[in-house]
């Protein structure tokens, strides 16, 4: 059976980006340190983790934030997922802004989440990118587990994940913990 995953990187003290985010800097100032665990610094296991996570990808969500800054500039374009993606965005994009393999939704998580299921069969669904996608679906009670890959550094400015997801407790249950030393990945269950 398909989940619903949030999977992110973050800083030990909660930042999923740095601050001045731009087409220059899509993960705002020094930002890109927290991905080192996928480039610069990964290990075997950090591999292991990356190829095991687009292997049970069947579909991903995001923001347009993250797409608009990250993918459609910085990245000149081009998608990084194998998979379906869909965007949440206010209103659709000019065509001209338009990269291959998106779908853009206009009418809030929910839809986003019915059509990323339908596209992604009995795989996982991930929300990837973007900590205001990530906080709504907190807020919504619609993920079954997070994802956390924790960077050694304290960012102290920036774009933190857990803001703005309302004041109700959210109960996690660990799954696994795996240290290397680019990042520690730490997998939840959302406890219903």
């Amino acid at each position: 059976m398909s989940k619903v995953i949030l999977s992110i990187s973050m800083s030990v003290d909660g930042y999923v980006a740095g601050e001045n985010i731009t087409k220059e800097t899509p993960m705002g100032e020094d930002g890109e340190r927290l991905h080192d665990w996928l480039f610069a610094g990964k290990t075997d296991a950090d591999v292991k983790i990356s190829n095991d996570t687009f292997a049970s990808t069947g579909a991903v969500i995001t923001g347009w934030g993250t797409y608009s800054i990250a993918i459609h500039d910085a990245w000149g374009g081009e998608t990084p997922f194998t998979s379906p993606a869909f965007v949440l965005c206010k209103q659709m994009p000019d065509q001209k802004d338009i990269v291959p393999g998106f779908t853009f939704v206009t009418d809030g998580i929910e839809s986003a989440l019915a059509q990323a299921k339908r596209a992604a069969g009995d795989k996982d669904i991930w929300v990837m990118g973007g900590a205001n996608v990530a906080q709504q679906y907190l807020k919504a009670g619609l993920l079954d587990e997070l994802h956390l890959n924790i960077a050694p550094v304290i960012f102290t400015k920036g774009r933190r994940l857990f803001e703005n997801i309302g004041s109700e407790h959210i109960s996690l249950e660990a799954i696994r913990n795996i240290h290397t030393p680019a990042a520690d990945h730490i997998f939840y269950r959302v406890v219903k």
